[in-house]
């Protein structure tokens, strides 16, 4: 038992098929970068592209709601800042841009047109089924 736990401590000493053994680490490391990769860094990036380009697009008069759940209708932009207007006694509030978490003018819009082109595409195979009884 004492030979035993000096050849343990031996400098050097390495199992037969340590080449394999590290090859194989290396793939599954690959493979957790590229799962973590699709998994939460890339959709990340797309909803961070998709909030920059609603808080680029709006307007004057868009109904917005901020982070902190405030609900406002824009009244002027600036270049860093947004001024609202809430409340019945149509109280000004002036907001940084990336406080904005949603355009309800827009989302309500890309609902609407959402709804438009469910509607029409029924429309189109109904003609179509038409012209068949036709002939």
């Amino acid at each position: 038992m004492t030979s035993f736990i000096p050849t343990l401590m031996t400098e050097g000493a390495q199992p037969v098929n340590a080449g394999a053994y590290g090859w194989t680490s290396m793939i599954w490391m690959v493979v957790l970068l590229l799962a973590f990769y699709f998994i939460l860094i890339r959709p990340q990036r797309k909803k961070e592209k998709k909030d920059a380009e609603m808080r680029k697009n709006i307007q004057v008069g868009d109904e917005i709601v901020t982070a902190g759940g405030i609900v406002g209708i824009v009244c002027k932009i600036e270049e860093e800042t947004i001024v609202i207007e809430t409340g019945g006694d149509r109280s000004r509030l002036r907001i940084r841009k990336w406080a904005v978490s949603q355009n309800l003018d827009a989302e309500r819009e890309a609902a609407a047109s959402k709804e438009a082109a469910k509607i029409e595409k029924p429309d189109k195979k109904k003609k179509s089924d038409e012209g068949i009884e036709k002939d």
